[in-house]
């Protein structure tokens, strides 16, 4: 067996890990490359093997960074089953659809600004025709349900409470007479989060890869990171201000939504307008709604003692037209917008912080993870001045990041991950993690002499 690490291997975008077994290849993730425009298209666009040898895919959850590339690989060739939970495979409908409109938009825009200098037009780098003949390749199977997605290999999802359906998959492989088990861990979630399960931990696993995402620092209780949440929306609703949120329109959106709700329903931050002004958010919403079976006991007991949905309550708005975005803007009066892209690079919420981050009452808070040189990333960093659409803006709005509420798992999850497999672990692989994060982690594994652990580069393979 060979494993080629193609994506996500030294950084955290692009998730994209191809296996070689018995002459067959199935691929783990397709995910799009986020960073610098000038760098994204070209690394999205080709892929380091043949789209058409692929014989089966597994995706483990809908993030685009895991699942943003299907609609090119099948543009390229692809034409097999794609293997997800039912969650993801619902949320990956929606989701890849939108990113085909944001693909399409962002090269008409390229485009206009080509033929103004006398350049060659640029394709998108997929369509939603493509991204629709995609979604027709899904096969959902439930959490716990065996499957098999190429010859010598007995695959299972376990729930891995990063988002709903994210899973990790865990592959029974037999090959030339030898048997094993290799566990991918996907995205993993953390304990206690807001509506999901807790993540489920390996077990005889033989060969683990694993996210290490935030391997260098232990994360916050969510109960701290949900008071520093409190303190933040009441301090800014005093001020007569904004809340303005950048927020993943899938998973990050939906956890928000839910604690503001705790929050009106005791009584600890004042009644105000709150707007969730995604298109995608108010979808992947819908589907939220669709798979309460996903939910934690907790967000159970929520729903039974308020008699009210949690992702739904007075006060709260899901936006849809780009009128009702717009008229946000004009509004002085204190309110809180959840809005996407989460590194606020594209979409709606890049207008919010326009419009407001030049006003001392507002308050812009960033939530979570932000890759560099994205404009969510410049923020986070407490730079003075921004850059949006070529004019600059003066930042006067106070900034305020609060880690604790990422739903990946941080260096004392990831220990506990790879700890439950010990005494049947050969070999883990870091992967989706910049080396700030990765390396403290392997450290400690080599400390604990855990197995041996190895931080692959991009494009290097493995034979196990």
């Amino acid at each position: 067996m060979k494993i080629h690490f193609n994506g996500a291997a030294r950084t955290v975008t692009g998730s994209q890990h191809l296996l070689e077994i018995n002459g067959k290849f199935l691929l783990l993730e397709c995910g799009l490359f986020q960073g610098r425009r000038s760098e994204t298209y070209e690394k999205n666009l080709n892929f380091s093997f043949n789209p058409h040898d692929v014989d089966a895919m597994i995706l483990s959850h809908a993030h685009i960074d895991h699942s943003g590339n299907i609609p090119n690989l099948v543009k390229m060739g692809f034409n097999n089953p794609i293997y997800a939970t039912h969650g993801t495979a619902k949320l990956a409908e929606i989701m890849l659809q939108d990113s085909a409109h944001i693909q399409e938009y962002d090269a008409k825009y390229v485009n206009k600004k080509h033929a103004k200098k006398g350049l060659p037009p640029v394709e998108p780098l997929y369509t939603k025709e493509d991204a629709l003949e995609a979604i027709e390749l899904f096969q959902p199977i439930e959490y716990k349900q065996a499957f098999q997605p190429i010859e010598g290999v007995v695959a299972h999802f376990y729930d891995a409470g990063h988002i709903l359906g994210s899973a990790s998959v865990v592959l029974d492989i037999t090959e030339r007479g030898r048997q094993f088990r290799l566990w991918f861990s996907g995205d993993i979630g953390r304990l206690k989060l807001p509506l999901l399960r807790d993540p489920v931990l390996p077990s005889d696993a033989d060969y683990l890869i694993m996210e290490s995402t935030y391997g260098d620092k232990a994360k916050r209780d969510p109960m701290t990171a949900y008071e520093e949440f409190k303190k933040v929306v009441s301090g800014t609703i005093k001020r007569g201000g904004k809340v303005i949120i950048p927020a993943f329109a899938v998973g990050r959106t939906q956890e928000l939504v839910y604690c503001i709700n705790q929050m009106i329903s005791e009584g600890s931050i004042p009644k105000v307008p709150v707007f969730v002004d995604s298109p995608l958010a108010v979808n992947a919403t819908t589907v939220f709604r669709q798979f309460p079976q996903y939910f934690d006991e907790e967000t159970y007991e929520f729903i039974r003692t308020e008699k009210h949905p949690a992702l739904m309550f007075d006060g709260l708005r899901y936006t849809q037209s780009v009128d009702e975005s717009k008229a946000l803007n004009t509004r002085k009066d204190p309110m809180i917008i959840i809005s996407a892209s989460g590194m606020a690079e594209t979409g709606r919420i890049v207008h919010h912080i326009k419009n407001n981050v030049e006003d001392p009452r507002n308050t812009i808070l960033i939530v979570s993870w932000q890759a560099p040189h994205t404009l969510g990333r410049r923020l986070a960093d407490r730079v003075k001045q921004i850059k949006i659409y070529g004019d600059t803006y003066n930042v006067r709005a106070q900034v305020e990041t609060i880690n604790g509420l990422s739903a990946h798992g941080g260096q004392d999850m990831l220990m506990n991950y790879a700890r439950a497999s010990k005494d049947s672990l050969k070999q883990i692989f870091l992967v989706h993690g910049e080396e700030r994060g990765s390396k403290p982690l392997m450290e400690l594994i080599r400390q604990e002499k855990i197995a041996t652990v190895l931080y692959p580069e991009a494009g290097q393979i493995v034979d196990l």
